[in-house]
Parts: C-alpha cells; sequence; structure tokens
C-alpha cells in the first residue's frame, strides 16, 4: 500500500526536513550505485591479464553489458513507478545491484563477468526514473533544479570513491597472490574488490524504506494529484509516445543531446585512469586516487553550480534555463576535452582535466529538471525512463566500447589511448552543442503549453 505524507508545509509539499532527508538518502544510493559501476575503471589491467582480453573487450564490461539491460528495464521499471510505491522499488533494486556486483567477484571467464555486470544494470534500472518523479513531489518547481542536482552529487560522489577507495584496495592487494576460498575456489585481488564495494549496499537498501512516499502532483488532465499512484489512473503508453511525439522538438534536442554528452562523458569516466597510467607513466593507483579527488571536488561543484544557475534564470525569467546551461556548457567543454588529453604537461593535463570534470558535471541535475518542468505527474518517471534508455545506451553503450575500439582497430596501438579520448571528443560535443541551441525555442513552448495542467 502507498504510504502518503501527513507532515506537509503550507504550500502542501513535504516539509523541507522531510524533503531533504529523501534527498540525502537518494543520494547515497545513487553514490553506491556508481561505485558499483566504476570500479571497473581501476582494475582494467588485472582483468586484461586474467581472461586474457583486451581493450575492446573491457570497454564492453564497462558500457554494453551493463547498459543493455539498465536501459532496457528503465522503460517498464519507470511504468511501474507511475503507478505504484516509488520507494519501495528503489529499495529492492539497490538490494538486486549490490548483490550482482559481489556476484561479479566471481567471474572466471569475460562472458560470466559480462553477465554479472548485466545484473548490475538490472538493479540500477531502478533508481534514478522513480527517483526524478519522487523528488518532483517533494520540491516547489522554483527549488526543483537544485534538489535534483544535489541528487546527481551521487554521481560524483560515487566516482569519486570508487576510484579512491579502489586504488587504496588495489595498492593494499595489488601483489596479494590469489587466496583459496572454499567453495568459490581461486580469488584474485580484483575479484575480491567487487565483495567489498558491493556488499554494504543491502544496507541502505534497507535505510531506502525510512523515506515516506509523497502525495503525487501535478496530474492535471492527466490524472488526479490525490489517486495518481493507482494502477488504473497510469497513463497508458500510446499516451506518453503522443505526448513526446508532439513535442518532439523539445524531446528530441533533449534526449539527442545528453546522449552524444554521455558518449563522451562514460567514455572518458572508465579510462581516464588508465590513461593517466599509460600516456604519463603513473602508477594506477596514483592516477585513481588524483581522478577521484578531481571528481569530488570540481564535479560536485559543477554539478550544484548547474543547479543553482539554472535556479538563478528561472527566477529571471528565463523558461530555457534548463536546457540553457546544458547548451553553455557544453560550447565550453567542447575545445577543453578535445586538448586535454593531448597536453604533454602533466600538471596542465590535470588542470584541463578538472575543467572537464566541471563542465561535464554541469548537466547531470539540470536534464532531469528540464524534463520534470515539461511532463505531467503520471508519465514523469515513464519519461525520465525513456531518456536514461537513450542516454545510456547510447552513452554508456558506446562511450567505453568507443575508445576501446579506436586504440584497438584504429590506432592499433593501447599507448594511444590519449588520441581516442580526444577523437571521441570531437565526435560529440559540438555536435551536442548545436542540437541543445536548435533546442531552446520548442523547449520554451513546451514550458508555455506545461502552464495548462500545472
Amino acid at each position: 500500500m502507498t504510504s502518503t505524507v501527513s507532515n506537509v508545509s503550507g504550500d502542501g509539499f513535504p516539509k523541507p526536513a522531510q524533503a531533504w532527508y529523501a534527498v540525502g538518502v537518494l543520494v547515497l544510493a545513487y553514490t553506491f550505485s556508481f561505485i558499483d559501476r566504476q570500479i571497473l575503471g581501476l582494475l582494467v589491467t588485472p582483468i586484461k591479464r586474467d581472461l586474457g582480453i583486451g581493450d575492446f573487450e573491457v570497454g564492453l564490461l564497462g558500457g554494453l553489458a551493463f547498459a543493455l539491460f539498465y536501459t532496457l528495464l528503465g522503460l517498464p521499471i519507470g511504468r511501474l513507478a507511475d503507478r505504484h510505491n516509488r520507494r519501495n522499488i528503489i529499495a529492492v533494486g539497490i538490494f538486486f545491484w549490490s548483490v550482482m556486483t559481489a556476484v561479479c567477484g566471481l567471474a572466471k571467464s569475460f562472458w560470466t563477468l559480462f553477465l554479472a555486470r548485466m545484473g548490475v544494470g538490472v538493479g540500477e534500472a531502478a533508481l534514478s526514473p522513480p527517483a526524478y518523479s519522487l523528488i518532483a513531489d517533494m520540491f516547489p518547481p522554483e527549488k526543483l533544479g537544485r534538489a535534483l542536482s544535489v541528487y546527481s552529487m551521487g554521481i560524483f560522489i560515487g566516482s569519486a570513491l570508487a576510484y579512491i577507495v579502489g586504488a587504496s584496495v588495489v595498492q593494499i592487494v595489488a601483489d596479494a597472490p590469489p587466496i583459496l576460498i572454499p567453495v568459490l575456489g581461486e580469488i584474485h585481488a580484483w575479484q575480491l574488490t567487487f565483495f567489498i564495494v558491493g556488499l554494504p549496499g543491502i544496507l541502505v537498501a534497507l535505510l531506502m524504506l525510512t523515506v515516506r512516499e509523497p502525495v503525487r502532483r501535478g496530474g492535471g488532465s492527466y490524472g488526479s494529484r490525490e489517486s495518481a499512484s493507482s494502477p488504473s489512473d497510469a497513463v497508458p503508453l500510446r499516451e506518453v509516445i503522443a505526448f513526446l511525439w508532439a513535442r518532439k522538438g523539445t524531446f528530441g534536442a533533449h534526449f539527442i543531446g545528453f546522449s552524444l554528452l554521455a558518449v563522451f562523458g562514460y567514455g572518458t569516466a572508465l579510462w581516464i585512469p588508465e590513461f593517466i597510467s599509460r600516456n604519463h607513466g603513473w602508477f594506477i593507483y596514483d592516477a585513481g586516487y588524483a581522478y577521484g579527488f578531481i571528481i569530488l571536488v570540481f564535479g560536485i561543484a559543477g554539478v550544484l553550480f548547474g543547479g543553482a544557475f539554472s535556479d538563478w534564470l528561472r527566477k529571471r525569467g528565463r523558461t530555457d534555463a534548463y536546457m540553457r546551461v546544458v547548451m553553455l556548457a557544453a560550447c565550453a567543454l567542447a575545445p577543453t576535452a578535445i586538448v586535454f588529453p593531448l597536453v604533454g604537461a602533466q600538471e596542465l593535463m590535470l588542470v584541463l582535466l578538472a575543467l572537464v570534470v566541471f563542465l561535464g558535471a554541469m548537466p547531470a541535475g539540470v536534464a532531469a529538471a528540464a524534463l520534470q518542468t515539461v511532463t505531467p505527474n503520471p508519465m514523469r518517471a515513464q519519461v525520465s525512463a525513456l531518456y536514461l534508455f537513450f542516454a545510456n545506451l547510447i552513452g554508456m553503450g558506446v562511450g567505453p566500447g568507443l575508445v576501446g575500439f579506436l586504440t584497438d582497430y584504429v590506432l592499433l596501438d593501447p599507448d594511444k589511448l590519449n588520441v581516442a579520448l580526444s577523437l571521441t571528443a570531437v565526435m560529440t560535443i559540438p555536435l551536442a552543442a548545436i542540437i541543445l541551441m536548435l533546442g531552446l525555442k520548442p523547449f520554451r513552448a513546451s514550458v508555455e503549453a506545461a502552464a495548462e495542467w500545472r
């Protein structure tokens, strides 16, 4: 049974303390999700050695294996979240992906690890679509950009901890021989790492159950605010598709623009420690520490700045604030992302990498806020799932594998990883900026149309 919120503020939204508590738990969940998916970036060399695979196969493990079911299941899970208790859906997802991360530590071949990574994607598909919808029902529109940006901090906290904690584990066990565990057999250090980062997530799943499901709002002609959580009030999929098609200029620019940025973002996230190690001669754990701290400082700063900047623009009458902030970030990101891998001086490379992380983080929260602004409540989770379907299938499914493909089959040299990263930026970010710019006008029209059902 769906629980409702009894303690509300004067505007009908949950009290700030209750709303921000929910966001805090969701940030923790998002943090663990990115630790579990990004830890692979520090384990490239031992996995290649023990499983006998190349860069391209590692790219598939970091991208397609995870993204395949993460994207496909996001759609039906999004529909469930528009009909049923969102908190419970999220809690089940956290439990499942945590267990599957630990299962990655049992893999003995490329395909068993591929399947386990698919399982991680299955669980993580249950997080963001219902989380976006849940947060949108807890905050008034003028505070939504900031709230969703705080939630999106989990991306960068989790990624940072994946590299910092992962680097510590790798440094400690780097030279350790395999250990023999009854029933499980011989376990290598990289396999043990998956156990260490995966199993604590089960506690986060239990913590999620302390969050209260808020009353749904903003349904207008698409459903009753008070009863939208009933299965009978769910908007049919054909109506969702018709809604998107009627606003194809808005959603097309949003989905495609953010997906192109995601290709570079996910490709970079997996390969940066290995790039620093190969092209600048660092130990992999030192590269992990450096990249982790850069993400922790500049990633969080970027996502918070993006949310605050967009809310500031909205208060000053910019109805296209969310799309405009991302377009501006993409314009600044393009030259920086193309140049930083090619710089020889380590200090300058790290400065440019910090700027890339800051600019790349700005869209993380406002992308979700843009969708909530122009989508009725009863279909928000479904539309968010469609967005994540495109952004992650294209971004996560293509990005890491594209970088590995370029080194293995185009450049024919693993030491040209820097060139592969630069080429990935050339092929994606400028086009994303152009598409987002073209989407500003239709987005403004969609915001005006949304006033009819708000």
